[in-house]
């Protein structure tokens, strides 16, 4: 299984880029999105990649980032939903599109995108809408680290008295709440209220994880009645 590759550009197409890594070309299948950012012919480019094996063909698709691919192997879990019709969810919405449009509901979202009717739009929402907290808290923890990069603190763990590891626990709901507050706050609710509603799931499940505790404050936002 070919998981990422990292490239000069040889050149790149409508919807796909040729990468030369090290004498041998990788064609790869992207979404809109993901084309626009992919440099020019010489530039060095790294994509985490999907290897889809058929019977007469191999296609290599490829992502910027962990939750972009994520959602694309969800997407195309669901019945009807091909290989070409995953990207093109992803190249009209985009990672956080998906992820808000699923998260919420949002069936005219996904319907939006090229070859996808309503019918197909309400299966993806109904069959992944479960599965979409843990993708956003991906997503959410790989913006955390972009961010931190300046003043990010790594903890090595050593041998510790009994008192220091009980206390490991409060420390996990914490960083699962940021990922949670982050997560929410990217799909489009204000600060204010994407807190109360994630710090009210945490009171009820204090040693929650963050793909839990946004399920949980989804459901606490929802609209009522």
């Amino acid at each position: 299984m070919i998981g990422k590759i990292t490239g000069r550009v040889d050149y790149k197409s409508s919807d796909h880029v040729l990468v030369d890594v090290q004498g041998v070309g990788y064609l790869v299948y992207c979404s809109d999105r993901t084309l626009v950012t992919v440099p020019a012919k010489g530039g060095v480019v790294a994509l985490y990649t999907d290897l889809l094996v058929r019977e007469d063909n191999l296609q290599l698709f490829g992502f910027l980032t962990l939750a972009e691919k994520e959602w694309h192997r969800l997407l195309t879990s669901v019945q009807g939903v091909g290989a070409k019709v995953g990207l093109a969810i992803a190249g009209t919405l985009g990672t956080d599109g998906v992820s808000r449009a699923i998260a919420l509901g949002d069936v005219a979202a996904i319907k939006a995108a090229p070859g996808v009717g309503p019918k197909l739009a309400q299966r993806i929402v109904v069959e992944l809408k479960d599965k979409a907290p843990q993708v956003i808290a991906m997503g959410a923890k790989g913006a955390a680290v972009v961010q931190a990069d300046d003043s990010m603190v790594i903890e090595i763990p050593v041998a510790a008295p009994e008192p220091m590891a009980a206390a490991a626990p409060a420390s996990l709901s914490a960083g699962a709440q940021a990922d949670a507050l982050s997560a929410l706050v990217n799909l489009g609710y204000g600060h204010g209220e994407a807190a109360g509603a994630v710090a009210e799931a945490a009171a009820e499940a204090p040693e929650g994880d963050s793909g839990g505790l946004i399920k949980a404050a989804l459901r606490l936002l929802a609209p009522k009645g």
